[in-house]
């Protein structure tokens, strides 16, 4: 199976929240977008601003953030993605979706990717109405 991971998927992950996507790292090969490292670091750095974690946590989700990436396919934010995602789409989505929604519609033109593991209900919406399979959005 091919997957385009969403940021929302990850985070769960590392923050070892409930409900983490059943199928992780039970892939053929996962992409996402180079957005997605970028909200992850954003993530923690504010609730590390905020006193929600430590710097000893702080060190650690950095590194084991690094890890996964290195893992991932990652999609470049290029013109092209940028220009995707300012155009309309089926569904309301606000402007991370539409980056990350741009992205796996680029990686599905190259590669057999047909699924999109988010937690996001609008993302899965979105996602949904452009043909792809999602899994986790029903995993609150």
């Amino acid at each position: 199976m091919i997957v385009y991971l969403d940021t929302s998927v990850v985070l769960r992950i590392l923050f070892r929240e409930a409900n983490p996507i059943g199928i992780w790292k039970k892939w053929d090969k996962a992409y996402s977008s180079a957005l997605w490292h970028i909200e992850a670091l954003r993530t923690i750095d504010r609730m590390r601003l905020t006193h929600e974690i430590t710097d000893a946590e702080v060190a650690v989700l950095v590194r084991e953030t690094q890890i996964i990436h290195d893992t991932l396919a990652i999609c470049p934010l290029d013109e092209k993605i940028l220009q995707r995602a300012g155009e309309t789409f089926p569904t309301v989505v606000g402007t991370l979706d539409a980056i990350h929604l741009a992205s796996a519609l680029s990686i599905r033109e190259l590669d057999n990717l047909d699924t999109v593991l988010t937690h996001d209900l609008q993302l899965a919406t979105a996602a949904r109405s452009l043909g792809f399979n999602v899994i986790g959005a029903d995993e609150a």
